[in-house]
C-alpha cells in the first residue's frame, strides 16, 4: 500500500489495522518531515533542542494514568511515541543508529532479563525476578565497560529528587542493604530531625542543606518500606494544599475580606474551615 502521506490519506489510515504498517507510515512521515520538502522547524531539530519535549510527554503521559483518562493517555503515548521516532530519524541523518537497533535493542533486552520466561528458568516470587534481573544487569555492565560498575549505574540523574531516592534505595535492597522493618525508620528519621534542629541551633547554613537532604532521603525510605510512592504523596498534597488556598481565598472574597491583609491567626481559621470541607 503505498500513501502519498497527505491529509487525504488519513481515512484509508484509519483503515489500518496492521500494527507494523502504521509503525512504517509514522517513520515515514517523520522522514518527510525532516526532509527538504519537510518542515523547517522540525529541520532545525536536534537531540539536544527536544530534549525537554520527552520528559514533558512522559509526565502528560502520566498525569493521564493518574486522572484514570484513558482516552488522553491513548493520545499522550502517541505524543511520547513521537519523540523515540523523532530521536531515532536525527540518529539515522547523524549516522548513530536507526529505529531497527533501537527495537532490536529491546527485543534482546526483554529477552535476556526475562530467563523465567524464554529459557526456562525457575524463579518463584517478585523478589527473585528482581534479584536475578539484577544479577543479569551487573554482567551486562560488566561485559559493556569490562569491569563490573556500579548497582546505580544507569539511574537518569535528571528523574525527580524523590523518586531518584527511590530508585537508589530500592536497588540497594536488592543486595540486602535495607531496613528490616519500616518502624525502624521512624528511629532514623528522628536522628536526622535531631541533626537539622542542632544545626539550625547554631545556624551553620552551609549544613542545613544537607540535612534537610538526610530527612528527605529517610521519608522516601519510610514510604517505600509501606509501598507508598512519595513522589506521588507529595504531588497529592501538593493538590490539596492548592485546593484548600483557593477555597479560603474565595470564602474571604465572597465575605468581603481583604485576604491578604488578614492576621494569620485569621487565615488559620478560614484553613481550619477549607479543611473541614474539603477532602
Amino acid at each position: 500500500m503505498k500513501f502519498q502521506l497527505n491529509e487525504g490519506d488519513l481515512e484509508e489510515i484509519d483503515n489500518i489495522d496492521d500494527s507494523g504498517k502504521l509503525f512504517a507510515i509514522l517513520i515515514s512521515i517523520m522522514n518527510r518531515l525532516r526532509s527538504p520538502e519537510g518542515c523547517i522547524w522540525d529541520r532545525e531539530q536536534d537531540h539536544k533542542t527536544i530534549k525537554r519535549n520527552l520528559i514533558e510527554e512522559t509526565y502528560e503521559a502520566v498525569e493521564s494514568i493518574e486522572n484514570k483518562d484513558y482516552k488522553g493517555l491513548k493520545e499522550e503515548l502517541g505524543d511520547l511515541l513521537l519523540q523515540i521516532v523523532f530521536h531515532s530519524q536525527i540518529a539515522v541523518e547523524n549516522k548513530e543508529f536507526d529505529i531497527n537497533e533501537v527495537l532490536r535493542g529491546i527485543i534482546g533486552k526483554l529477552i535476556r532479563r526475562h530467563p523465567h520466561v524464554f529459557k526456562g528458568m525457575v524463579l518463584n516470587s517478585s523478589d527473585e525476578i528482581l534479584a536475578n534481573w539484577e544479577d543479569i544487569k551487573k554482567k551486562e555492565r560488566k561485559e559493556k565497560y569490562e569491569e563490573p560498575g556500579s548497582i546505580f549505574s544507569g539511574i537518569p540523574k535528571s528523574l525527580p529528587s524523590l523518586h531518584y531516592a527511590y530508585e537508589i534505595q530500592n536497588r540497594a535492597s536488592r543486595l540486602d542493604f535495607d531496613w528490616e522493618e519500616a518502624i525502624d525508620i521512624f528511629k532514623k528519621i528522628d536522628e536526622e530531625l535531631a541533626e537539622l534542629k542542632k544545626e539550625m541551633g547554631k545556624r551553620r547554613k552551609t549544613q542545613i542543606p544537607d540535612e534537610i537532604g538526610d530527612v528527605l532521603f529517610s521519608i522516601v525510605n519510610l514510604g517505600r518500606h509501606l509501598g507508598i510512592d512519595c513522589e506521588e504523596s507529595l504531588y497529592g498534597a501538593s493538590k490539596k494544599f492548592i485546593k484548600r488556598f483557593n477555597f479560603i481565598e474565595k470564602y474571604a472574597d465572597e465575605n468581603n475580606l481583604d485576604f491578604k491583609k488578614l492576621p494569620l491567626k485569621e487565615k488559620d481559621k478560614l484553613w481550619e474551615i477549607a479543611k473541614k470541607r474539603l477532602p
